[in-house]
């Protein structure tokens, strides 16, 4: 098949859609990418990358296609707003200027923002393509949720857009069934809604490491560790993590907190830590290459997931989620709902409410207090659960099979 991938995020920035595009190319099908200048999530153009070049890439047979954006700067505010609308414009003059080839379908991969669904649309109405649009994030209930937008005249202007892009859509695809409901209220048929889980990508693997490996060395001297692994933003509700961290520090236990990854919200994170003084026991080892995740993964006693409690956030599973599971880690969620549900189910760790720091704590010296040989049948249970409901190979095989029964 001809299949054009939309997407506003793309290599070198890291993103699942990466390694689904591969694995899409070695089954025999010819990839394009229509995707911004990489720039995420720092907010600046990466290195040899600018408003203009380079136009056109080639990554593990894949074509790409550059559209011209404005970059997300310090990710709030007006500069993100045009940063999403500059890309949802040029991506629409560029697609339809560049992308000319007879595609069979396009995949839109829509995890932030929704406007990425415009080019797609556009595409299909004057070329006749169908489009298949899988969401990742809700809008505009996660906007609302985190306090992005708090208006409620824009917010029911985005509404409006989203309900004309899902109707524009040949089929909805979901990675979790909570989401149903709320494709549905749009006016959305049901039997154009599709429940495709995601994946993780094949790096994520239990691991071993040898003595001299460089992760090893930024962890802290022994002691029980929990690691958080993403986004440091208001979604993932650091506060909570910061209470429970400064309960436990009056335990005897020694009890550390480490967090791999990067946001805006990691200034007001480094501040509290100071101002709660827990220096010693909570520790912010900054952002590094997906690649080196599951090293990382293997020194951690448990994974962490946490998000705020919103009605938005309860029907999500967070994609962090499925790496923990792959690495045969047992996991601490407070996510809530179907998040929750998936570690419950697969008896893979301890669920707790979110926003509830003495659950969080609690949770913290149940994992603690089990024995080693308890911890690892947790992430055993995980990781077979990840094989026989979030295993790539079954997830790609079900998208071709959707991508082939859509009418041409």
């Amino acid at each position: 098949m001809k299949i054009l991938i939309i997407s506003q995020y793309f290599w070198p920035e890291a993103f699942r859609i990466n390694e689904l595009a591969a694995n899409l190319v070695e089954r025999g099908n010819h990839v394009t990418v229509l995707a911004g200048i990489p720039n995420y999530p720092d907010g600046q153009f990466f290195k040899d990358y600018s408003v203009f070049k380079p136009f056109k890439e080639t990554y593990k047979g894949i074509k790409i296609i550059r559209s011209p954006l404005i970059s997300r700067g310090a990710s709030k505010g007006i500069r993100l707003v045009l940063n999403y609308l500059s890309f949802a414009f040029f991506a629409t003059l560029t697609g339809l200027l560049f992308c000319r080839e007879k595609y069979d379908v396009i995949l839109v991969y829509q995890p932030s923002p929704v406007t990425v669904g415009i080019p797609a649309v556009i595409m299909r109405m004057l070329k006749k393509i169908p489009v298949l649009f899988w969401v990742q994030d809700l809008w505009p209930e996660s906007l609302s949720a985190t306090g992005a937008i708090k208006n409620a005249v824009i917010l029911r202007a985005i509404a409006h857009m989203v309900k004309w892009i899902y109707r524009h859509c040949d089929l909805i695809l979901i990675p979790s069934r909570a989401f149903k409901p709320q494709i549905e209220r749009f006016g959305v048929n049901p039997a154009k809604i599709v429940y495709l889980p995601n994946s993780a990508e094949q790096i994520y693997q239990p691991v071993k490491l040898s003595g001299d490996a460089p992760e090893i060395k930024l962890m802290p001297n022994g002691g029980f560790k929990v690691m958080f692994a993403g986004n440091i933003g208001a979604a993932q509700d650091f506060e909570t993590i910061l209470s429970a961290a400064e309960k436990l520090k009056y335990s005897n236990k020694i009890i550390h907190w480490l967090v791999l990854g990067d946001g805006r919200m990691r200034p007001w994170v480094e501040a509290e830590v100071k101002r709660r003084e827990i220096q010693n026991c909570f520790h912010l080892l900054g952002k590094f290459p997906v690649e080196r995740m599951a090293n990382f993964f293997s020194l951690a006693d448990v994974m962490l997931v946490t998000l705020k409690n919103s009605p938005i956030f309860s029907m999500t599973i967070p994609a962090k989620v499925q790496s923990y599971l792959a690495c045969a880690k047992p996991v601490i969620s407070a996510v809530g709902g179907e998040g929750n549900a998936v570690i419950e189910e697969a008896q893979a760790g301890i669920a707790c409410p979110p926003e509830d720091a003495d659950a969080l704590a609690q949770a913290v010296l149940k994992m603690y207090e089990m024995r080693e040989s308890e911890r690892q049948q947790l992430g055993t249970n995980g990781r077979n659960y990840f094989m026989a409901n979030f295993d790539s190979v079954h997830l790609i095989n079900k998208l071709e099979t959707l991508m082939n029964e859509i009418p041409i």
